[in-house]
């Protein structure tokens, strides 16, 4: 299996400071990595480094054979194509059904009508969600918006998805349901998932490859220690 991500000595920026600095890692097709930390420490610039919402500033940087150190912002739309992000707080259109939702992402993304139709039939079936695409997102619970963020990120068979606390606000059972469906589409499609999260007894219960942000770092942990 190949590197999806090799970053190696590389600087993440805000503003001109460095918020995680000297990063060394690669994470393979395939795998399912946590990465963890205190709020503030740095997560979620990583996973936004990853599509080039956050600069990296110098080292190296590939994610799916894009150099993000020089990539040009005519790039970065292509790269993103290879990448689903789940947020946590949904970022659905409430005045859009949920096919409607579904379907920009498929529009903007070059998809003619017919195909991303089916398409979207698709991935609604695939999380268990097919009856809700006529709904609006109020229309449903947070546990199924959720499901249909992860859907949306299916939409482009994407080899990357990142997710950036999934389940932090959902009741433990929903979390659980979510947890579930991303480490079904991780195996069942290979699919390299990389989610942040402060949710420790998920890990506990799903154990996998953590990476934790800490003191302006990014370093391997093997096995679980809260601290």
């Amino acid at each position: 299996m190949g590197n999806i991500i090799q970053y190696e000595q590389a600087n993440i920026e805000i503003g001109g400071k460095i918020i995680v600095g000297d990063a060394s890692f690669s994470i393979n097709q395939g795998e399912f990595v946590y990465l963890i930390g205190k709020t503030g420490s740095g997560k979620s610039s990583v996973l936004r480094s990853l599509y080039g919402a956050c600069k990296v500033s110098s080292g190296s940087a590939i994610v799916s054979g894009n150099n993000l150190v020089n990539i040009k912002s005519k790039n970065i739309p292509a790269l993103r194509r290879k990448i689903g992000v789940v947020f946590q707080d949904f970022q659905l259109l409430s005045d859009h059904t949920i096919a409607q939702n579904l379907f920009l992402v498929l529009k903007a993304t070059g998809w003619e009508k017919q195909a991303a139709e089916k398409r979207i039939d698709e991935v609604l079936i695939e999380v268990g969600l097919i009856h809700t695409k006529d709904k609006t997102p109020s229309q449903l619970s947070g546990g199924e918006q959720q499901k249909i963020v992860v859907a949306r990120a299916l939409l482009n068979n994407p080899p990357l998805i990142l997710a950036d606390e999934p389940t932090g606000n959902l009741d433990p059972e929903t979390a659980n349901e979510i947890m579930q469906l991303l480490l079904r589409i991780n195996r069942e499609h290979n699919t390299l998932v990389v989610m942040a999260t402060h949710f420790y007894q998920i890990i506990a219960k799903y154990p996998s490859r953590i990476l934790k942000c800490e003191n302006g770092s990014l370093i391997e942990q093997s096995g679980l220690v809260v601290n």
